[in-house]
């Protein structure tokens, strides 16, 4: 894979906004819980134990940061990951993660 070439200001901009998002622990739970499969805002409330308002909020943001999508089914909207590219950066910085600290 050849190396990207450096992002406009703009661009870098926009980065800059979405690794500021993505260094909240909320944030980064509520994608990690819609990782596998689209969730309502009611069941990431639930098993992160988190209110649902709170949940929206954080999930509006993350929308806005096309980082997640919501897909209406009747009268709950369902949220999941936005792409692959953001599934594959989770993973990889978590797997990142966890092999810094099997090497200490």
């Amino acid at each position: 894979m050849s190396r990207p070439t450096l992002p406009s200001p703009a661009d870098i901009a926009v980065l800059a906004e979405t690794f500021r998002l993505l260094g909240d622990p909320t944030r980064l739970r509520i994608l990690f819980s819609c990782l596998d499969a689209p969730r309502s805002v009611g069941d990431i409330a639930q098993s992160l134990e988190l209110s649902q308002s709170l949940v929206s909020h954080h999930l509006r943001l993350l929308r806005g940061a096309r980082l997640v999508r919501g897909q209406r089914r009747a009268r709950q909207v369902f949220y999941e990951l936005a792409d692959q590219h953001v599934s594959d950066m989770l993973a990889d910085m978590a797997y990142h993660v966890a092999e810094e600290h099997a090497e200490k």
